[in-house]
């Protein structure tokens, strides 16, 4: 099994435990935690800290009628949770519905599905043909990008399986496909990227990205 060297960063991780992160890269840390041991158990141990200061609270008034709706709630089944499939984990089978993407052509062999998009962020699959590059880009925001298969490098490093690349609008780069199979990698943005080229500037609206 490859190492996974890198990880979810810290505030990010931290978010998540809160509840506070948008759906787009809360995908993207769910992913990556069913298959990081070392993430599942810094996830274990924020929450163990977040259940610990919330027992020193002063109790809250409820609503009217809120014990009511929250039991009505556990009553509720629960829809059936697709579980994982080849490269691909149970959060995006989840997000797939259950079924095999559905690429969409970018160029040069790269292919993208769009999973999910609000505004707050968009979630996508990306499939990069080996040794293929994804045009020069910069960020305007945070995008946050796993590899489910195969690998890809940048200025930042190497990336492999189950590693996870947080780039920030200081990070000007260009991520290359390994060599081997195609990499597959999920990817959650925060604002459109900032390409260097003419071309993927004028196609940006049509592939949304």
């Amino acid at each position: 099994m490859t190492e996974i060297r890198h990880h979810i960063p810290d505030t990010v991780l931290d978010a998540y435990s809160a509840g506070t992160l948008p759906h787009a890269f809360g995908v993207v840390v769910a992913a990556h935690l069913s298959i990081c041991d070392g993430c599942r158990a810094r996830l274990a141990a924020d929450d163990m800290l977040g259940g610990a200061m919330l027992t020193g609270l002063a109790p809250a008034a409820m609503q009217s009628g809120a014990r009511d709706r929250a039991l009505s709630q556990l009553d509720a089944p629960s829809p059936p949770v697709p579980r994982g499939s080849g490269v691909f984990p149970a959060p995006v089978m989840a997000e797939l519905r259950g079924q095999p993407p559905r690429w969409r052509m970018l160029g040069g062999g790269i292919r993208q599905q769009i999973l999910f998009a609000d505004q707050e962020g968009s979630l996508r699959l990306l499939y990069i043909p080996p040794g293929k590059a994804v045009p020069e880009h910069g960020h305007r925001g945070l995008e946050l990008t796993l590899v489910l298969q195969g690998s890809f490098s940048d200025s930042e490093g190497a990336f492999r399986r189950g590693d996870v690349e947080a780039a920030h609008d200081d990070i000007d780069h260009q991520p290359v496909a390994g060599a081997g199979e195609p990499c597959i990698c999920l990817a959650a943005t925060d604002a459109p990227l900032r390409f260097r080229a003419a071309v993927p500037r004028l196609l940006q609206p049509l592939f949304r990205i």
